[in-house]
C-alpha cells in the first residue's frame, strides 16, 4: 500500500490528498482521462462507477453514477475547467441527477489534479471548498474514506496495466 498523506485546511477551506503509485504519470493520466478505466477505480469497492457521458477536455464532463450495494444511485458532474496533459488539471465537482442538474442543496467543489515525478508518480488532488461548512459536510459524508478506497483501486489498476 502506498503512503498517503492527507493535510485539512479549515481556515482556507481545503482537503488535499497526497499519495505516491509506483507508476509512470502516463498509466496515472490514461486512469484519470479514460472514461474505461476511471470508471474501474472510482468510488469504493461496495459503490462500482459507471459512466452515462464523457468528455475529458477543457469545457468537457464526466457524468456518472455509483450504484450501492442496495441498488441505489448515487449521480455526480465532474466539468473539466483546465487541462494540461500529463501533468494536471481543474475541474468543478457537484452531485447531480441522472439528467445532469447539480443539486444545490449538497457541496460543490474545486478540484485541482496534479501529478509530480515517474515511476513513482505522486498524485497531488486538493479540494477546495466554498465554507468551511462544505468541506466539513463532504468530510462527514466518508469522503476521505471513500478516495482513499478508490485510490487503493487505482493503486491495484495501476500493477495490472503494467
Amino acid at each position: 500500500m502506498s503512503k498517503q498523506v492527507v493535510t485539512k485546511d479549515v481556515e482556507n477551506k481545503t482537503l488535499t490528498i497526497k499519495r505516491e503509485f509506483d507508476t509512470s504519470r502516463e498509466r496515472l493520466w490514461r486512469a484519470w482521462s479514460d472514461a474505461s478505466l476511471l470508471s474501474r477505480w472510482w468510488g469504493p469497492r461496495e459503490w462500482p462507477a459507471t459512466t452515462k457521458s464523457f468528455d475529458f477536455s477543457p469545457g468537457g464532463h464526466w457524468h456518472y453514477f455509483m450504484t450501492g450495494p442496495d441498488g441505489t444511485q448515487a449521480w455526480g458532474w465532474l466539468g473539466y475547467k483546465t487541462i494540461d496533459a500529463p501533468d494536471n488539471f481543474t475541474a468543478e465537482d457537484s452531485f447531480s441527477n441522472e439528467a445532469g442538474e447539480k443539486n444545490s442543496e449538497l457541496p460543490h467543489t474545486h478540484w485541482d489534479i496534479s501529478l509530480d515525478g515517474d515511476s513513482p508518480t505522486t498524485l497531488i488532488t486538493t479540494l477546495t471548498f466554498t465554507t468551511e461548512a462544505d468541506l466539513q459536510k463532504i468530510l462527514d459524508m466518508g469522503f476521505e474514506a471513500g478516495y482513499t478506497e478508490s485510490l487503493d483501486q487505482l493503486e491495484e489498476l495501476s500493477e495490472t496495466e503494467k
